[in-house]
């Protein structure tokens, strides 16, 4: 829905706004994500992509709570409207979280491709492993798993 069909106080346009140029840049950062071979510049464009997401998700519950404070101004099917938008936005948003999800996947399962090519040997042992794990952020050893 175009934002001239709602009918929205300056707050709400506003921080719809921020959330239509959030989604924005959501989908030119996965789209630069598909171009890049580097498997670090990749993980630091989800970095990027998933603070997006944040800020994205505390701009939808801000839009919610300005939804409900105007309630009782609004006619019940502009309400509606309003309620709807912030459905789909809902649904757009978790749409990019599952991209997110498939990218790190995919990731994760680049980095443990790269230490299995490692000096021919097919399995690390366990001082390999040890070394390995503590040189990890923890971030990415709960990606690792």
């Amino acid at each position: 829905m175009a934002t001239t069909e709602l009918q929205m106080n300056p707050q709400l346009e506003q921080i719809h706004g921020e959330i239509r140029d959030l989604f924005r840049a959501l989908s030119n950062g996965f789209q630069r994500l598909d171009k890049m071979k580097d498997s670090n510049r990749q993980s630091k464009q989800l970095e990027e992509l998933t603070g997006k997401m944040r800020e994205c998700k505390r701009l939808i519950k801000e839009f919610d709570r300005e939804i409900k404070d105007e309630e009782s101004k609004n006619p019940p099917e502009v309400n509606k409207q309003l309620n709807d938008e912030k459905q789909s936005m809902i649904k757009e948003l978790n749409s990019y979280v599952a991209m997110r999800k498939t990218y790190m996947n995919t990731l994760g399962n680049k980095k443990i491709e790269l230490f299995d090519m490692g000096a021919g040997v097919s399995e690390p042992t366990a001082d390999e492993n040890v070394k390995m794990a503590s040189s990890m952020s923890t971030k990415s050893l709960l990606i690792m798993g």
